[in-house]
């Protein structure tokens, strides 16, 4: 009996060893991720637009992210209709959904749809993306707990003119001679984003850095890349080469155009764009390509960083929502762009998803990221 014994308190120590070392081994973010207070949670990603390359690098980082914090992620492509837009962000609202996620509604009704939206659901959570909040009036305006964001369109544009001044023509810079620019935009008040790029844009000009020869834009929105290619061919003939020193393009897509008139037309005018995606790169990476940069957020970092802001406003943690621009807490915030030169690209195996390999490192930096205890444990 006395043997027995003895080996039943053997087994005993044996037992206790065992959970507490299997206690002791427990990691605690472990322990937080089965915590998440937002976990159970339902969002949408509803974006006015069609989908494209970097619009599916942003819904697929965003449905990363909010899977990360234990929510359930849907998305929503609107194929460019308001209607079909309006009537999207509706349908996920009466379904209960908890949060959205919203991009590019139009600024002529977001103010008052999304106002009523919030009285009918007070509860639920918007963060908006490249949307402004215009009254009738057309005073631009606020709706209360609701987060806006956009990229720091004003600097992607400085970053263009920065490059095409001092990397393409140093010495006119050298001389303060300024470097003639055939400008590709649509004049004022007709797409918010472009009008803060005209804002980097006037900022060069004041300084007498460059001086625009002539602006020029779409006539036909619904095809416009074939529409400025044909505009820009038409200016071209206007100048002599020497007259031109280089081209901006407000927007990728028109940049599309202005490439096949230059490449159709034999002419050696660099040109430069806002926004990026493969077909840009593409072309950049083309022999002899007069494309020679574009400038760009990271789209990866776009999507968690909408998914981020709305998980903050669903835990009421808007003291963390920190725009990453001034380093203060606001309500509108702008995401940080870099630039992406025809030198990174040319030769290599790169499209949209893996151009933090061959841009500068600043377009890997997400320091500015806003977060806060529970979440760092739960993306990290």
């Amino acid at each position: 009996m006395g043997v027995l014994f003895v080996k039943k308190l053997f087994i005993l120590f044996l037992t206790s060893i065992i959970v507490l070392s299997a206690a002791g081994c427990t990691n605690s973010s472990d322990v937080e991720n089965t915590t998440s207070p937002v976990s159970g949670k339902k969002v949408a990603y509803i974006m006015q637009m069609s989908s494209s390359d970097i619009f599916q690098t942003w819904s697929q980082s965003a449905q990363k992210t909010a899977e990360a914090l234990g929510m359930e992620y849907e998305a929503f492509f609107c194929e460019g209709s308001d209607d079909v837009w309006k009537d999207t962000v509706s349908k996920c609202a009466a379904e209960g959904y908890d949060g959205l996620l919203l991009s590019h509604g139009g600024k002529d009704y977001s103010y008052t749809f999304l106002t009523d939206l919030k009285n009918q659901y007070p509860d639920l959570k918007i963060v908006t993306f490249d949307t402004l909040f215009e009254d009738s009036n057309g005073e631009t305006q606020k709706i209360e707990g609701v987060t806006q964001f956009f990229q720091q369109d004003a600097n992607l544009t400085e970053l263009l003119l920065d490059y095409v001044c001092n990397d393409l023509y140093p010495e006119k810079v050298a001389s303060s001679e300024p470097v003639n620019i055939l400008k590709v935009w649509v004049g004022p008040g007709f797409l918010s984003p472009f009008d803060r790029r005209q804002e980097g844009y006037a900022k060069y000009e004041e300084q007498g850095l460059i001086r625009t020869v002539d602006t020029i834009a779409p006539s036909d929105f619904s095809n416009a890349e074939s529409s400025i290619a044909e505009i820009t061919t038409d200016a071209l003939e206007k100048y002599s080469e020497e007259e031109i020193d280089a081209i901006w393009c407000c927007y990728d897509l028109y940049a599309n155009g202005v490439y096949t008139a230059l490449t159709q037309g034999g002419y050696d005018i660099p040109m430069v764009s806002v926004d990026i995606c493969n077909a840009d790169i593409e072309k950049m990476k083309s022999e002899n390509s007069p494309w020679k940069a574009c400038a760009t957020t990271n789209w990866k970092y776009n999507g968690e960083f909408g998914i981020r802001v709305l998980a903050l406003e669903m835990t009421g943690e808007y003291d963390k929502i920190i725009d990453p621009i001034t380093g203060e807490i606001n309500d509108w915030l702008e995401i940080p762009g870099s630039i992406v030169t025809q030198d990174m690209v040319l030769g290599k195996e790169v499209d949209v998803t893996n151009l933090d390999t061959v841009a500068g490192k600043e377009y890997s930096d997400n320091s500015w990221m806003p977060t806060t205890d529970w979440m760092q444990n739960l993306l990290n």
